[in-house]
């Protein structure tokens, strides 16, 4: 996958959304307003920034944003950029980060899935979600099976689960067994469907997808928590 080119498309969506009522209630985010959203996003692209180029993680700052609408979409579109340049090496280049690899490649996908997921949260915020690409939703599937909730297991924040769930992207041709043993039940339904649910955006037992199977147990199995 082309994660620099993913990567720019989504932080230039949500740019985007910044052009709409920076009041607007994020709905996933605790009391967060979509000027707070945009604040978390910069100082996080500036937070990556700093683990290629100076090796660390750090915490950030997220009040050193603007809190008016072209001071803030100024200041947001420069830590975009300044995020899309410092990845722009070969991905294979040592990096601070959360999770294995150490890499720049881990970042480039990392931050590709949380843009796409944050600039979700600001469409819905201002009521205009857009569709996500079924790929890279299927990606970020993926990415919390094989990093966000092993690091969840790895930080004592969860245990591995004693039963399986298989978990099906039905637009992506793409499925994943999450537990221990052959699976107890099935959960299907478009990657974007099932992303949002693994992320808390939707509830589990969401109408958008459906189960198979023992479906108590495997809600048991994806509550996890699988991502932080």
């Amino acid at each position: 996958m082309d994660y620099l080119g993913v990567l720019r498309r989504e932080l230039d969506a949500f740019g985007a959304v910044l052009d709409g009522d920076l009041s607007a209630p994020v709905e996933h985010c605790g009391g967060w307003k979509l000027a707070d959203l945009a604040a978390h996003m910069g100082a996080g692209n500036l937070w990556v920034v700093a683990a290629v180029r100076e090796g660390h993680g750090d915490s950030y700052d997220e009040g050193a944003a603007p809190r008016d609408r072209v001071g803030l979409k100024a200041w947001y579109a420069e830590t975009a950029d300044a995020l899309v340049q410092a990845l722009s090496v070969d991905p294979s280049t040592g990096a601070w980060t959360f999770f294995p690899p150490h890499t720049v490649g881990f970042w480039r996908r990392r931050r590709s899935q949380e843009t796409l997921m944050h600039r979700w949260d600001g469409e819905h915020a201002l009521g205009s979600a857009t569709p996500m690409d079924p790929v890279l939703a299927a990606d970020g599937v993926a990415e919390v099976f094989d990093t966000m909730a092993p690091r969840m297991i790895s930080r004592g924040a969860a245990a591995y689960p004693e039963q399986a769930v298989r978990i099906t992207a039905t637009d992506s041709d793409r499925c994943w067994t999450y537990g221990a043993g052959e699976p107890i039940a099935e959960v299907s339904g478009t990657a974007e469907d099932v992303l949002l649910m693994l992320w808390g955006r939707k509830p589990r037992d969401t109408g958008s997808v459906t189960w198979a199977g023992d479906r108590a147990a495997g809600l048991g199995v994806l509550a996890g928590p699988l991502v932080p």
